[in-house]
């Protein structure tokens, strides 16, 4: 029974540390887009869209408890999967990394994520780093080579190369449509690229 009281006790702690590193994110992000409101709208409204997905995903993992996904993985664990990779986009991220952080065997883990999320693990990182790469790209003035080592590719040609894969045009060309002759960036804060356009 004291065992028993014991475990309950630590999974207690954990959910709550898990939520106060949610909540604390969340919250740092809603500061920033009060902050960016006045000045830049769009990284204010990019700093919104990253807070709700991550509400989402939050509500999601607390309606379903701790059950498993229509893929296998619960919830919970498809949370914490997709915070680590949006945290850790600047470094290599391997597939022994992610099983780790769902608590599962790398082999069963790629099987039951690309069940859950519908696509592997590698092509999710892959559309995350265009992603956010188009973010930086229409809110910041940093160069390609700058971003493309910034969001994990190893070089600019490694960008360029996947991201016409999925735009079909060259990052630059993509930049200048965007852009306003005073240069200052217009078109969505963070496009979301398709499964099957990060699969391509």
């Amino acid at each position: 029974m004291e065992g028993f009281q014991a475990s309950a006790s630590e999974s207690s702690s954990a959910t709550d540390q898990e939520f106060h590193l949610i909540a604390n994110r969340v919250a740092r992000l809603v500061e920033t887009a009060r902050r960016e409101l006045g000045r830049d709208q769009k990284a204010a409204k990019a700093s919104l869209v990253t807070a709700s997905h991550i509400l989402q995903a939050e509500i999601e993992r607390c309606s379903g408890a701790n059950g498993p996904s229509r893929g296998g993985l619960a919830a919970w664990q498809i949370l914490r999967v997709r915070a680590y990779i949006d945290e850790n986009l600047h470094c290599s991220i391997h597939i022994q990394d992610l099983s780790a952080v769902a608590r599962r065997s790398p082999a069963h883990f790629s099987r039951k994520f690309k069940l859950a999320v519908g696509e592997s693990p590698h092509a999710y990182v892959v559309r995350r780093r265009l992603e956010k790469a188009c973010h930086l790209m229409i809110t910041g003035a940093a160069s390609l080579s700058e971003i493309a080592l910034s969001v994990g590719f190893s070089d600019q040609s490694h960008l360029c190369r996947l991201f016409r894969r999925v735009f079909g045009q060259s990052p630059a060309n993509w930049r200048r449509e965007r852009e306003t002759p005073d240069r200052s960036p217009q078109g969505p804060a963070w496009p979301r690229i398709s499964h099957q356009q990060s699969a391509r």
